[in-house]
């Protein structure tokens, strides 16, 4: 651990030193006048002074506690999904297990005020994508990403936060508990040193990276202005899928993830439609024993309660004595199966 801890570094003046000189201890040998010929008279100054000596420290405690990494864009661990970005992070702090960073990922992403039908998708989308073994990316934020983070810690393929601050922190401090469970079952990731504050510029960085790890971005809930539609427009120009999940034509929840369908998002109205969008992708990509054709069989009892005719979520929910989050989880499931269709109203139908 070197070029992260010298001051003032950041991670694409590091990233145009590593392409000129090609190993950090390249870098580090270098004259000042040829440092300075790549990133100028005052980084050239600061490399050659060398690391900070509290920065060095707090950094070296920090990978020397389980779990904790650090991945340099040279080493065989970094994603490869990131080496084709027009600016991949230099380095990467990981928490938890590198390797989640190696397989087929999505992002589900959306507003932080989230309404409670739209933490219930998030959370039910990202369950039965995980189950059908995509890995589920977000930024850790309050509302959707941390419902899309619940959903896909719960399915086998887990989920993985990218965020904004230095990993020996947790912001926002609400999701500490959520935090703790991604490091233990998956990971967290940041290219921001160890220290890092939150601070406003980074989330626009973190979210190329969200979209950068995945096959694709899913919207659920975002107006206008949300920082979830910078994270669709990074898809778009990485070359990944954008999906948005529709809304009323009441709700402001809705308008931003509406422009994205206007501008030739696909609309989402199940997670069988994410799947078949990335059907010439997820065959080669998914692991060993994964069915993206054939997923997990709806309870038949579901099916026995909707024998009588259509039903909203509340009501089945009512009927079978669970939650309406189990409930939302098994619809998807039973609508992937092609047993069961969405209908307008909210209702749920049986068709076989």
């Amino acid at each position: 651990m070197t070029l992260e801890a010298i001051p003032g570094l950041g991670p694409d003046a590091a990233q145009r030193l590593l392409h000129a000189f090609d190993t950090p201890d390249a870098i580090l040998a270098a004259k000042r006048a040829q440092l300075e010929l790549v990133v100028g008279p005052s980084l050239a100054r600061a490399i050659e002074q060398g690391a900070d000596a509290a920065a060095l420290k707090d950094g070296l405690a920090w990978l020397a506690q389980p779990d904790n990494h650090l991945i340099t864009c040279l080493d065989g661990a970094y994603p490869a999904a990131l080496r084709d970005l027009a600016a991949p992070p230099a380095w990467l702090y990981v928490k938890g297990d590198p390797a989640w960073l190696s397989r087929p990922m999505l992002a589900i992403v959306g507003s932080r005020y989230a309404t409670p039908q739209g933490l219930r998708d998030a959370e039910a989308f990202a369950h039965v994508l995980s189950e059908a073994g995509l890995t589920i990316v977000s930024g850790l934020a309050l509302g959707i990403d941390a419902a899309a983070h619940a959903g896909g810690l719960a399915g086998l393929a887990s989920s993985v936060a990218v965020v904004g601050t230095g990993l020996d922190r947790v912001y926002p401090a609400r999701n500490k508990v959520l935090a703790h469970r991604l490091a233990a079952e998956g990971a967290i990731i940041s290219e921001f040193p160890v220290g890092t504050p939150p601070k406003s510029g980074h989330f626009p960085r973190r979210n190329r990276i969200i979209s950068g790890l995945s096959l694709g971005v899913l919207v659920i809930e975002a107006a206008l202005e949300s920082g979830s539609l910078i994270t669709a427009r990074l898809a778009s120009e990485q070359g990944r899928e954008v999906f948005a999940l529709p809304g009323s034509i009441h709700s402001s929840l809705a308008k931003g993830c509406h422009r994205l369908i206007k501008q030739g998002a696909k609309l989402v109205e199940s997670a069988a439609d994410v799947l078949e969008e990335l059907g010439r992708i997820l065959p080669a990509a998914l692991p060993v024993g994964v069915s993206v054709s054939a997923p997990d069989k709806v309870d038949d009892i579901l099916l026995a309660t909707l024998a009588g005719g259509p039903l909203i979520l509340d009501q089945l929910a009512s009927r079978l004595g669970l939650t309406v989050e189990d409930v939302s989880v098994k619809l998807l499931a039973a609508e992937m199966d092609g047993s069961v269709a969405k209908l307008p109203g909210g209702l749920y139908q049986r068709l076989f």
